[in-house]
């Protein structure tokens, strides 16, 4: 059970971690026998990310590692969440692992253990093996079934050391933007595929948990990453409604209908009827994604405000999910999606601290009883040194200091919420934007890769040291 809970702080339990990936952030892309990824692919076509950039060489984690574990010490950090390279364990994603591989993240958990950090991995942020997608990707059924021995893998290899498990970070994401839109890799644009993928990444989910409790000491915690959205309609017109169920189910309960609750929403079904008869959901599929887990974790960013199109109207594309004429919403194109009010980040996001309240509070009633991380959460700025150096920047300190605000609401009001990690802890690449988005609490110095925390890193170390937050810095 979470520690009582004081209105002004934090609970002494309440882990304070920071998070990143691997695509973004280490580089070395053909050292150790790794093999390209569908980012590596997809990041080398012509016109899918900002000025051609990929992430070769992103920040050079794989050889500054040490370093950076030390900085994270010198920031107080209690845990890191950082994910394992699929191409670099097991680099045609079938068939034993590459040692040397594996041999990286031993060194890393060994270097965050020695520091007092908790390592927290996850088994898949995005980067499939392409020869995978090669052989169909995320549509085809057999691709779960790779997963779950590369986790078994991992698990075998880390689980003595490892307490902290996700099997994926944002399935929408690897879905509905890599074979919907096609923003992200592997760039495909196709409703059914998207569906497809969706189903066989919550497969993935439930086998991975299956093979992770295998090989895992009892101590280990599993758990989950979504990107579960807080889709608020525009009016109450009962069309509007509609449309806010709709994209909820295809946000939301396409992942934690089967994954919580042990069923899709019927609703789902009945709106994407025109695309698919999902009868590539077999039986047993869902008792095997339904997979009990010791912890939940959510990610998010800003809340989405939803309407029903006016007469022959289509949406949406306003969803802040990139830019492409393919829609992530497969049967929903007649919703339209709208910028919420106040202020936005870089990305164009508006900055809604009430929607992390709203999730949580979400989940606690979805799935009583389980713990809640926050396993992302942050903004990207147009961070610039001064003159001297450093690096000053109070709008990230200001939404920080927003939205942990409401975690410790809803930890008041009973959600139990066992930590917060940071997004992200440096900058990095930032996928299609390549290196145009900063959401780093550490600067990093593209040309010369020099790390520099920011001034929210301190503010972020200040109040991990305490369980209080600290003033919001004033902007200049």
């Amino acid at each position: 059970m979470p520690d009582s809970v004081s209105p002004v702080s934090f609970p002494p339990s309440f882990l304070w971690g920071a998070a990143t990936s691997a695509y973004q952030i280490e580089g070395a892309v053909r050292e150790g026998g790794r093999t390209p990824s569908i980012w590596d692919t997809f990041s080398r076509t012509p016109g899918r990310t900002a000025g051609g950039e990929t992430g070769d060489i992103a920040v050079d984690h794989y050889h500054r590692y040490r370093d950076d574990v030390a900085l994270m010490a010198e920031l107080g950090l209690g845990a890191y969440r950082f994910s394992v390279s699929w191409s670099r364990v097991q680099p045609t994603g079938r068939g034993p692992a590459v040692q040397v591989g594996l041999d990286f993240y031993r060194r890393l958990v060994d270097e965050l253990l020695e520091r007092g950090i908790k390592p927290a991995v996850t088994l898949y942020h995005w980067d499939l093996p392409q020869e995978l997608e090669d052989a169909g990707g995320w549509p085809e059924r057999d691709t779960a079934l790779r997963f779950a021995e590369y986790a078994q893998l991992v698990g075998e290899a880390l689980g003595d050391r490892v307490e902290q498990w996700i099997t994926l970070n944002e399935p929408w994401c690897s879905a509905f933007l890599g074979y919907g839109s096609g923003v992200h890799a592997p760039g495909r644009t196709d409703p059914v595929a998207s569906l497809r993928a969706a189903h066989h990444l919550n497969l993935a989910h439930g086998l991975g948990v299956s093979a992770l409790r295998a090989v895992l000491p009892a101590r280990a915690r599993i758990a989950v990453s979504l990107n579960s959205s807080v889709v608020r309609p525009l009016s109450q017109d009962p069309a509007d409604l509609a449309a806010a169920r709709r994209i909820d189910d295809l946000a939301n309960g396409v992942f934690h209908g089967p994954m919580l609750h042990g069923a899709y929403p019927e609703t789902l079904f009945a709106a994407t009827a025109s695309l698919t008869d999902w009868s590539y959901v077999l039986d047993g599929d869902v008792r095997t994604i339904h997979a009990p887990v010791d912890a939940l974790g959510l990610n998010y960013y800003t809340p989405a405000m939803v309407s029903a199109a006016p007469g022959e109207v289509k949406g949406p594309r306003a969803d802040g999910h990139g830019a492409s004429d393919h829609s992530p919403w497969p049967g929903a194109d007649d919703v339209l999606f709208h910028q919420s009010p106040g202020d936005r980040t870089a990305m164009g996001w508006s900055i809604d601290p009430t929607g992390l309240y709203d999730l949580l509070m979400r989940y606690s009633r979805e799935a009583p009883g389980l713990p809640l991380y926050i396993t992302e959460n942050g903004a990207a700025y147009d961070d610039k040194p001064e003159p001297d150096g450093s690096v000053h920047d109070p709008e990230r300190i200001a939404y920080l200091h927003g939205h942990l605000a409401e975690v410790r609401r809803a930890l008041a009001d009973g959600a139990d919420v066992r930590g917060y990690y940071l997004w992200s802890l440096m900058d990095n690449f930032e996928w299609a934007y390549g290196y145009d988005k900063r959401f780093g609490a550490v600067y990093v110095d593209y040309a010369t890769l020099e790390r520099t925390p920011k001034s929210s890193a301190r503010w972020y170390a200040e109040a991990a040291r305490t369980g209080v937050l600290p003033p919001v810095e004033p902007a200049v």
